[in-house]
């Protein structure tokens, strides 16, 4: 019998991994290759917004520690971290976020507008579709909405915790779907866990969904959770509560995992990720352009059961699987970036 190929291994692996309609996980690495900003541009970008006028010496002082941080070359999460903001400070850079991630949204938007196939998720979507599956669950910390827009590409339903509709109220069933007739729409589930752009809380704390809004309504707030030490708190909260348990729900009955863009770096999706992976050898594809140091680390304790992860490297791809944990050249492979790992799994692009 014939020695199989590193790259025969890696797509044996990844067929097999999508033969189980894995529940994925998307992280900003897969927002980025559609032209929305990372975490290191969004701490520049806040890093240079003028502080308020009425700020208190107190404020002056923490925003000066976030400052100093981001430029020693420390990342936004540890950098908001350091700082204790005060509450409208905390609301003033969600209020900044939300603006500066916005128009790379709308623009992903509109590049689909133009070509419905711009999304290889979409692609993605299409093939775990094409089976008796009526549901595909992705869990993401991301607050754009590139996997709502790659699901109505394909058109398919999708599902974020919200009733239809343009003014959107929480769901009070997790499980609430469109029919047509007896039939139950095929639904991209997405489980925001920090929020979303489109989601917004009112004076008195009800929260809505509202896509058409630009511009944060008067008198509403985002509901999205920047990192820093408000992080943990604000989620204690709604809709982050019920959207957790749907998250965590999702990774509990996950058959397996893919991991596009994601670093491992969130404590509110990987726990239960990393705890199937290493008790119960759950199969685990990750893709992205640069494994994280918290990625290697959890691959490099040896405990996860069956793995493999891609990454970039000069002139082609790095693997890293159980028979090859140091990582191995799959030269002239660009199996490491979404639409190329599709076309080399799934077969030649349609």
């Amino acid at each position: 019998m014939a020695i199989k190929t590193n790259l025969e291994l890696a797509q044996e692996f990844s067929q097999t991994v999508l033969a189980l309609a894995p529940v994925i996980v998307l992280g900003s690495g897969f927002s980025a290759a559609h032209g929305v900003p990372s975490m290191w541009p969004l701490g520049t970008h806040l890093r240079a917004l003028p502080t308020g006028p009425d700020w208190s010496t107190e404020e002056e002082t923490e925003w000066g520690v976030f400052c100093g941080q981001i430029d020693t070359g420390v990342d936004l999460e540890a950098a908001l971290g350091k700082a204790r903001l005060t509450e409208r400070q905390t609301h003033a850079v969600v209020e900044a976020t939300r603006a500066f991630l916005l128009p790379s949204d709308l623009e992903a938007f509109s590049s689909l507008l133009a070509d419905r196939r711009a999304f290889p998720l979409t692609r993605l979507y299409q093939h775990l579709f094409n089976s008796t599956h009526r549901t595909v669950d992705v869990v993401t910390p991301n607050y754009d909405r590139l996997a709502e827009y790659a699901a109505d590409a394909g058109g398919f339903s999708h599902f974020t915790g919200f009733d239809y509709g343009h003014l959107q109220t929480r769901a009070k069933d997790p499980t609430t779907r469109i029919h047509y007739g007896r039939d139950v729409a095929r639904t991209v589930s997405v489980w925001k866990v920090h929020g979303s752009l489109d989601w917004f809380r009112d004076a008195v704390g009800q929260i809505i969904g509202a896509r058409a809004c630009l511009a944060t309504p008067p008198g509403y707030t985002p509901v999205m959770v920047t990192p820093g030490i408000d992080k943990y708190r604000l989620t204690h909260g709604e809709p982050f509560r019920t959207i957790f348990g749907c998250s965590d729900a999702a990774l509990e009955r996950a058959r397996a995992y893919l991991c596009i863009g994601y670093g491992f770096n969130d404590e509110h999706v990987q726990p239960k990720l990393v705890e199937r992976c290493e008790a119960s050898s759950i199969p685990l594809l990750v893709i992205t352009k640069a494994l994280t140091p918290t990625t290697k680390a959890f691959l490099a304790r040896g405990r996860c059961g069956k793995y493999l992860a891609l990454e970039e490297c000069p002139g082609g791809t790095r693997a890293f699987f159980n028979a090859a944990p140091d990582g191995v050249e799959l030269p002239g492979e660009t199996i490491w970036q979404l639409p190329n790992f599709l076309d080399h799994m799934l077969g030649a692009k349609p």
